[in-house]
């Protein structure tokens, strides 16, 4: 007999979900881009969330290549290519990169949010000695890193919550398994 459900195997090639969440980091990177933040050097990094996801789902080399894409998709459209904030958007994708690379080498198996917040932490700080050793040129700028952190760290919380959130629909919704 027939049964009246057919469940169907949900499948994309990770190449195509690499690029669904650069497309999703992207947008995110833009809708933050047009909203007002508190301070300078601190927005809530949004796009960093699909990062996330794709370094759970898929390994380090997606994750790279949704940072990137994202850093460079965003400075075309955005018309900040090859410029200071570019640069820094891109080095603190790096300095995320490799926080969560030396937490996958530690054998440690962290969560979203254990690999949010350092990859945060390591973002802003990277961001900051980018900007101290190449923009300002002053090391006063290393003084305000403390205070960067803390709202770093929230940040990264938040990301690495809703980077769960996001990967718990996808698992319950057959699209991974975890």
């Amino acid at each position: 007999m027939k049964s009246d459900s057919v469940e169907i195997a949900l499948t994309v090639r990770p190449e195509l979900q690499v690029v669904y969440w650069a497309a999703a980091a992207v947008t995110a990177h833009l809708l933050e881009s047009g909203l007002p933040y508190p301070g300078p050097w601190f927005k809530p990094g949004l796009a960093n969330i699909f990062v996330l996801v794709a370094w759970v789902q898929l390994g380090w080399r997606a994750a790279m290549g949704v940072s990137v894409l994202r850093v460079f998709a965003s400075s075309l459209i955005l018309g900040t290519f090859f410029s200071p904030t570019f640069f820094l958007g891109l080095s603190g994708a790096f300095g995320a990169l490799l926080a969560m690379s030396v937490l996958g080498v530690t054998g440690l198996r962290l969560g979203p949010v254990g690999l949010s917040i350092p990859a945060s932490l390591a973002h802003m700080t990277a961001q900051v000695i980018v900007a101290q050793e190449f923009m300002i040129g002053h090391p006063g700028v290393l003084t305000a890193l403390p205070w960067f952190l803390i709202g770093s760290w929230i940040t990264g919380l938040f990301n690495g919550l809703v980077a769960c959130f996001i990967l718990r629909r996808l698992e319950r919704d057959g699209f991974i398994n975890q």
